[in-house]
């Protein structure tokens, strides 16, 4: 019930309404703080030159940002430009058509095997070799659980000292971005290798062979910044020979490049007047700050992550669907969240972890001690992946129980009198009262994530202004406005389902719609 139950125009307007002199008034307090507090030392450390003719310094707090599209932008367009490049001469040198279609893959791995050796040296590539070698040789048993264990400790070789410190001083050279590519390009090599694995593990007849794991595991675009695609679909993709384009496809793609590079200027110019990422780290002048700048703080930090990997992932994404590949999306905007069920910020990984892991054991995800197995299972091998340490074991837990407790919670409510009464009150009014529901539930996602983007003294201030501290007007004024986004991407989840299902909508009486 709820989602194909239409709420009042005017109410919906309200909502609007409600919602961005809510946003208006929060960004202006971020201003304000980003404009009073130049000359502390936090702002000194973190906010540097930016366009000379903004007038203002720009806030370079986050390095991942900074490296991708300002430090080293260049060198990231040079190979990925010369990927795509290298990839058509070869097609059009290669007199049979079909033929070099056969081996595109092929030269997709052997360019990325020459970039990452070029980049990083032979014993780069000797020891993710060493990787590839180890669980292909496990692969052969087609033992799952044999897979499973030395590809996790393959992983926590990297994750865990002093494994990852001794293989990190066999990588010769010395540059700003080797740090990043080392742990990036070994971490997302060993997912694709147990991948590679469980998928050999399923072949019925024969083996993959070693060379269909290297033209997977160094495709360029891919390999040190993610995302994953799972092998079984990249090696259908990628030994595809009938190559075709939609309509208007190539145009979709300049236009979402055109969008990934407006998005990039946008970022930087509010960059320049919200000082979203310095502000956190201040907590002195956190302390001193209101209530709703605070909301507003969490709310944007998520909303930045989510648009960094967004852009991110997009680039790459454009790069693999000139390849003719479908590579997994950019996650969902955290705005359109209000269910941890959809809580991912790499589609890549959350659609590896769901088809090895938590779909494998949660299975249709009803049985509460399944789905409690399940969840565990994947929010364990999750710490692994983005290394053990107090505040991934503190994200890991609450967003495992969060994602515990809508189960709990829907099964209590789906039984009599409460399924009952739900029933009797109609479904609009259904609507609205799971979204106050809702809305508590996107403040739990935002104080359960924002910890890792931030800080565990910044989450905790956070929750403690809004809950105790803030009670009653902070916390019911920011889940009033909650509520009003919620009920608003409700709204467009609902015209999105019956546009796919084709389902006529006819407004009724009291300017009302329903769903036929």
């Amino acid at each position: 019930m709820g989602i194909k139950t239409a709420l009042p125009r005017y109410e919906l307007y309200l909502y609007t309404a409600v919602l961005a002199m809510a946003l208006i008034w929060a960004g202006s307090w971020i201003f304000e703080a980003s404009s009073d507090n130049v000359n502390r030392r936090a702002f000194k450390e973190s906010v540097k030159p930016g366009w000379y003719y903004f007038g203002r310094k720009m806030d370079v707090a986050d390095f991942e940002w900074i490296m991708w599209f300002s430090t080293f932008r260049n060198h990231i367009l040079f190979a990925l430009t010369g990927h795509v490049i290298f990839a058509k001469i070869f097609t059009l040198i290669t007199p049979k058509v079909r033929a070099c279609m056969c081996h595109r893959s092929l030269i997709f791995g052997v360019y990325g095997g020459l970039a990452v050796l070029v980049t990083m040296g032979w014993t780069f590539i000797a020891l993710v070799l060493s990787h590839c070698i180890i669980l292909y040789s496990v692969a052969l048993v087609k033992k799952k659980w044999m897979c499973f264990a030395a590809g996790l400790a393959t992983l926590a070789s990297i994750k865990l000292e002093p494994y990852n410190s001794w293989q990190e001083t066999l990588v010769t050279g010395s540059f700003d971005l080797q740090d990043i590519l080392f742990y990036g390009g070994c971490g997302f090599s060993i997912m694709r290798c147990i991948s590679f694995a469980l998928e050999n593990c399923e072949k019925k007849d024969g083996n993959y062979t070693f060379t269909d794991l290297l033209k997977y595991n160094f495709y360029l675009p891919f390999f040190f910044f993610g995302p994953i695609m799972t092998f079984d679909r990249f090696h259908a993709q990628a030994t595809n020979t009938q190559l075709t384009r939609k309509e208007r496809e190539m145009w979709n793609i300049t236009a979402k490049a055109l969008l990934h590079l407006g998005v990039i200027m946008v970022v930087d110019v509010f960059f320049h007047y919200l000082y979203i990422l310095t502000i956190p780290s201040d907590m002195k002048l956190v302390t001193k700050l209101s209530d709703w700048c605070l909301a507003g703080l969490a709310y944007s930090n998520l909303v930045y992550d989510w648009v960094k990997s967004a852009v991110m992932f997009g680039v790459i994404n454009t790069v693999a669907t000139l390849d003719h590949l479908d590579p997994p999306q950019p996650p969902k905007c955290i705005t359109m969240l209000y269910v941890f069920a959809e809580t991912h910020f790499d589609r890549g990984i959350n659609d590896w972890l769901c088809k090895y892991v938590y779909d494998y054991i949660g299975g249709n995800h009803d049985k509460i001690f399944k789905e409690l197995l399940a969840t565990v299972s994947t929010f364990c091998i999750t710490t692994l992946w983005l290394g053990p340490c107090e505040v991934v074991y503190i994200w890991s837990f609450f967003n495992c129980f969060g994602l515990n407790f809508e189960l709990w919670v829907a099964k209590f409510f789906s039984l009599p009198p409460f399924s009952t009464i739900e029933g009797a009150m109609g479904e609009a009014m259904s609507r609205r009262i799971r979204g106050v529901f809702n809305a508590a539930n996107f403040w739990a996602i935002v104080l359960y994530n924002v910890l890792s983007l931030n800080s565990l003294e910044f989450a905790k201030l956070v929750g403690r202004r809004l809950i105790f501290r803030g009670f009653p007007l902070s916390t019911l004024s920011v889940l009033l406005v909650t509520y009003c986004g919620v009920q608003l991407v409700k709204e467009r989840e609902r015209q999105q389902a019956l546009l796919q299902d084709q389902e006529p909508v006819k407004p009724v009486d009291g300017g009302k719609e329903k769903a036929e």
